[in-house]
């Protein structure tokens, strides 16, 4: 696979989620408040080069990738992801710049579960303020995963990511992810390119 077949695998595996995180949210009610920035506002999110694809090449069809990728490489440190537009000082408030083209782990989280080493027990994988505003919604989550109700499982699709690309699918802090996605988007179209002209 090329790098634009393994992001449109990507973005089939983001459609698979999608759908599993969407029935979820329409049975559990557990769905992010609306205008919560609170995960997006950690500089230390994990996050691939792979699952990011799809957002360079998108950046890159609109012309911004080579603004962003050189952004980011001035940056002295990771920072909050370059996506997020926070709209709080302490930027807990905000919303995603790109949300079509965000990547797994903000699929993932508040949508997903994994299993508990010691008990086998599926575990909501959300945050305090959900478990916090949404007390008994969460409370009544984390009883019914394990009874009745289907939920996207986390390592299921990193295994999906992984079987992609390895290397791609290793994780860094969330610009450095997606600074690598655009300089190999970058790389990519430009060799492209410069087959494509010898061709003509």
């Amino acid at each position: 696979m090329n790098l634009a077949e393994k992001s449109r695998a990507v973005e089939g595996i983001f459609k698979e989620l999608e759908e599993e995180s969407r029935q979820f949210h329409a049975e559990a009610g557990m769905g992010c408040i609306s205008g919560c920035g609170f995960c997006c506002a950690n500089p230390d999110v994990p996050a691939s080069p792979l699952e990011f694809l799809p957002l360079a090449f998108d950046l890159y069809d609109k012309g911004l990738a080579d603004e962003m990728a050189n952004y980011l490489a001035m940056q002295e440190s990771p920072g909050i992801c370059v996506v997020y537009r926070p709209q709080s000082e302490d930027s807990t408030k905000g919303f995603c710049g790109n949300y079509a083209k965000r990547g797994m782990i903000c699929r993932l989280f508040g949508a997903s579960a994994r299993r508990n080493n010691k008990t086998g027990q599926k575990e909501l994988i959300t945050c305090k303020i959900l478990k916090s505003e949404k007390t008994e919604l969460f409370q009544l989550a984390t009883k019914r995963i394990n009874e009745d109700l289907e939920m996207p499982l986390a390592p299921y699709f990193y295994t999906r990511l992984k079987d992609i690309d390895e290397s791609l699918a290793n994780q860094y802090p969330v610009n450095q992810a997606i600074l690598m996605a655009l300089e190999l988007v970058l790389r990519f179209k430009f060799y492209q390119e410069a087959d494509d002209s010898i061709q003509a």
